[in-house]
This record gives C-alpha cells, sequence and structure tokens, in this order.
C-alpha cells in the first residue's frame, strides 16, 4: 500500500511518514516491540508504586497514545477506502481497553479528571519515542 497512501496524503505528511513507509516487516515488528516495552514498563511501575501514583501520568500518556492511535487506524481506513492492518485489532481490542482503563482508574480514585486531562499534551512526546523505535528496528534488522 505504500504508493496508495503516498497518493492520498498531503506533501508534508508523505514526506513525513515516508521513512517509516519503506520499512521491511521484521524491521516494523522490532519497531513495534520496542515501543511494546516502553507501554509495558510503564504499566509495570505504575502498578507496583500505585499507593504513591508516581508513575500513574506516564501510564495515563500512554493510555492515551493507545486510545488516540485507535483513531489512526479507523482513519487510514476511511481515506484509503479499504482495510489496513491493525484496524480490527485497535477498535476490538485497543479501544475497549482504554476506555475500561480510563473508568476504573476515574471510579477508584486513583486518578481525577484533571489528572487525565493535563497528562494529555504529554502525547506529544510519542514522536521521539516512535522515531527512536523506528530507528532501532531499523538497525536491529537489516533489510
Amino acid at each position: 500500500n505504500r504508493e496508495r497512501v503516498l497518493k492520498v496524503l498531503p506533501p508534508k505528511a508523505a514526506r513525513f511518514l515516508e521513512p517509516s513507509l519503506s520499512m521491511n516487516t521484521a524491521q516494523f515488528a522490532a519497531a513495534v516491540a520496542c515501543i511494546f516495552l516502553v507501554i509495558s514498563s510503564a504499566t509495570v511501575l505504575a502498578v507496583t508504586t500505585l499507593s504513591t501514583g508516581a508513575y500513574l501520568p506516564i501510564y495515563l500518556v500512554c493510555v492515551h497514545v493507545m486510545f488516540l492511535h485507535v483513531f489512526t487506524h479507523v482513519g487510514q481506513s476511511i481515506l484509503l477506502g479499504s482495510y489496513t492492518p491493525g484496524v480490527v485489532t485497535a477498535v476490538v481490542v485497543i479501544l475497549p481497553y482504554s476506555l475500561y482503563a480510563y473508568y476504573r482508574l476515574l471510579a477508584s480514585g486513583a486518578v481525577s479528571w484533571e489528572l487525565l486531562f493535563s497528562t494529555l499534551p504529554f502525547v506529544l512526546l510519542i514522536i521521539p519515542v516512535l522515531f527512536s523505535a523506528h530507528w532501532l528496528g531499523e538497525r536491529l534488522v537489516k533489510q
């Protein structure tokens, strides 16, 4: 879908995404594994320090990223007018998980609405994490 994706995107977005679209499957899988390690680490740290809430903001940023990423997959499918990899998992697994995580955190009092909204701007920190993960994926797996 590389050429099709580049054709439907605005030129600036196409230039921004082009390096990611040139990765092979193994490199992309390695990049996703890096992201998985970041999210898993944030989750473990948040759970093990729940009494102090020390790492809860980092976990919330990860939940925000996962929640918003659902709409990236759905948007890609709409933009291309076809199925895109990950859209089913995003809608069937990630969307319900993130909504339930928000519900449980708010219902238990572990998180306030103020903390929930104040951590939203930090979602932008995912950008250097993504670039680093893609860079690692390309370096770990040679074409």
